[in-house]
């Protein structure tokens, strides 16, 4: 087996950064008591003023206010921890969340699904760079050796067990995981490097250091098997974002929910599943002495869907939309309904014009800007007369016409006198007769007629009547 680490050295200030509008902004996190604020880690542009971790806030403040700061979440760490282990399980069925700002990844398995390991690892890599998350990525025959190579190593790749012996050896005894206690005494001894701790009888090691010593080392170098709890998806999907500032404008709200709903579509990837309703919480400001009631905002589709930009775009409709009562100070995004995804069927060789959407995309964008009473389907019946044989039905795929004579597409909502000279007769008489159960018996002759205009309309005359035609329905 081969077993891919990615360690996400600065994950809780990326996670900060990627949903921030600006950022190129310096900005540190803060963490610490209220008498003592201590920079916990900074950005770049935070670190060209002069700032560093571990620097009080007071003393940065002294040097310069030119920078931002939020408050150090080690839960909301966590969570993205959590986020980046339903992207990883896209890749690997074997996701462990063991070590903190690290992902461990069984990757043997999928090379034939995503090629051998430098394809693969590039197209890590790519994804993780393009969701905004700084990492290293590290494999090794065994989980706990990828684990701790990933402390001194970048992009290095050992496949068997006498290459890791070898890569292990080179490793400073203080970097593979020991306790802090025992790495002292080690060095104290003057044993610096691992292969000198290999060198050493493995019974004075025992009598020198407690067990769990000899356990590390030997899982470590693949002789003991280590016990990992994998990863399994949730199912339902919870983020929340609080804003820098009270918002009052839809426009503002428009960056963080995209945020919101790339991170909804990341996820719904990792565990191959659509969505088909979920409820965005705008929580407002509370009041003088009350709390405001959050504003929710459902969007439902009528199948699984998982196109991050489709669910935006239905999202930004169903927002604006919306009044918003009261400046905003967060948002949160809940999904519920997560359907298994299918995908709509494709022909291998798509005839559609580059620029068109596909009827599902199209059917839903419509009922978030109009409203969902807004757009319907039509729904054919058993019954030859035109204004009785559709009816409407909720919005769908399109119904299939399950006769062979031409209909129009355009039926007048009253059928009215042609009075238009100069019409021509192409197709008819086809008569139809029916109704005579319900009490709406018709009895006619329809012709298909065009105008001097070149359009195409379906006009019919009463049986018996000899007065002019009346027309009924346009063509496209």
């Amino acid at each position: 087996m081969l077993w891919a680490c990615v360690l996400l050295p600065q994950l809780a200030l990326d996670g900060v950064m990627r949903r921030r509008a600006d950022p190129e902004r310096p900005l540190a996190l803060i963490s610490g008591s209220a008498q003592r604020r201590v920079l916990q880690t900074v950005n770049p542009a935070a670190r060209e003023l002069g700032l560093r971790p571990g620097q009080s806030l007071t003393a940065a403040h002294a040097m310069t206010r030119e920078f931002d700061t939020v408050d150090y979440d080690p839960d909301e760490t966590e969570r993205w921890q959590r986020l980046l282990a339903a992207w990883a399980y896209r890749f690997s069925s074997h996701v462990s969340l063991k070590y903190p700002r690290v992902l461990l990844m069984e990757v043997e398995s999928s090379f034939g699904l995503f090629g051998p390991w430098p394809v693969f690892e590039a197209r890590l890599r790519q994804e993780l760079t393009g969701l905004g998350f700084s990492h290293r990525i590290v494999a090794a025959p065994n989980p706990l050796a990828a684990r701790m190579l990933a402390n001194a190593h970048d992009g290095l790749a050992v496949n068997d067990h006498d290459s890791l012996q070898q890569v292990l050896d080179q490793m400073p005894v203080n970097r593979i995981g020991l306790p802090q206690e025992v790495a002292s005494a080690l060095a104290r001894m003057g044993l610096h490097r691992v292969r000198q701790v290999q060198a050493l009888p493995r019974d004075t090691l025992a009598r020198r250091f407690p067990a769990t010593v000899l356990q590390h080392l030997d899982t470590l170098f693949g002789r003991r098997p280590m016990a990992l709890e994998c990863y399994v998806p949730p199912d339902h999907f919870d983020t929340r974002i609080e804003l820098n500032f009270d918002v009052e404008s839809h426009q503002a709200l428009l960056f963080p929910l995209k945020r919101m709903i790339a991170d909804l579509a990341l996820f719904l990837a990792g565990r191959d599943s659509g969505v088909q309703r979920f409820v965005i919480h705008l929580e407002h400001v509370p009041s003088v002495g009350s709390v405001a009631p959050d504003t929710l905002i459902p969007v439902g589709l009528l199948s699984a869907e998982r196109e991050a930009n489709m669910l935006f775009e239905l999202a930004r409709g169903r927002l604006e939309q919306v009044e918003v009562p009261s400046p905003v100070r967060a948002l949160r995004l809940q999904a519920r309904d997560l359907p298994a995804f299918v995908p709509s069927h494709r022909e291998l060789f798509d005839d559609r014009p580059q620029q068109s959407m596909p009827w599902e995309q199209l059917r839903e964008r419509l009922r978030a800007r109009l409203g969902d009473d807004a757009v319907g389907g039509l729904g054919f019946q058993a019954d030859h007369r035109p204004e009785c044989a559709w009816s409407p039905v909720s919005p769908g795929k399109p119904a299939k016409i399950t006769h062979n004579v031409p209909r129009p597409g355009w039926l007048l909502r009253e059928p009215e006198t042609l009075v238009e000279s100069g019409v021509r007769v192409l197709a008819g008489p086809e008569r139809i007769e029916s109704g005579w159960w319900d009490g709406g018996d018709v009895r006619r002759d329809y012709f298909l007629v065009e105008t001097r205009n070149g359009q195409r309309g379906w006009a019919y005359r009463k049986v018996g009547d000899d007065s002019g035609l009346v027309l009924h329905g346009w063509f496209a």
